[in-house]
């Protein structure tokens, strides 16, 4: 009898302790830690025109955000496949690409994308202006401030999603 008194408590207190490390047994996540910027970013795919694929074929990234007031917005640029040591004038323009409605932002805020030994290059900047709620906007990378008008790549910004 008192064998089984015994392997009755052995199991009680195993079973005690399955349900203690149950994974499955724990007070609900209230808060997360994250990116508070993610749900507010406009986003966009950086290409190549396709009048240029063949010659290059550069591709990237582009995203504009809320800047550290509700009077700013930062824009940020990266590309890769690019010439190494190549500085390229970019900008975020109102409109898509091939459809320019003009830059946004003060020209002057906007440094030079610089590619480096691997082909990769960034920039950001930070634009004199609230952060839009709508809209249409793209980024747009030029070949060279002595080539503006041929552009390298070109990327239309997506709006957050609600």
């Amino acid at each position: 009898m008192r064998a089984i008194a015994f392997r009755l408590d052995l199991a009680t207190f195993a079973m005690l302790g399955l349900a203690a490390c149950n994974p499955f047994n724990r007070e609900p996540v209230t808060s997360v830690s994250r990116d508070a910027m993610v749900n507010s970013r406009w986003r966009a795919a950086l290409v190549t025109p396709s009048s240029l694929v063949g010659a290059i074929q550069i591709n990237g990234s582009a995203t504009m955000q809320p800047g550290k007031n509700t009077s700013l917005t930062d824009a940020f640029v990266t590309i890769a496949n690019a010439t190494p040591g190549g500085r390229h004038p970019w900008h975020v323009h109102r409109g898509q690409c091939g459809m320019d409605e003009g830059m946004i932002g003060d020209p002057a805020a906007y440094a030079p994308l610089q590619v480096g030994d691997e082909g990769r290059g960034g920039a950001n900047a930070t634009l004199s202006l609230p952060m839009p709620t709508s809209g249409s906007y793209f980024v747009m990378v030029q070949a060279s401030a002595a080539n503006p008008e041929t552009i390298i790549a070109c990327g239309n910004l997506a709006p957050p999603a609600q």
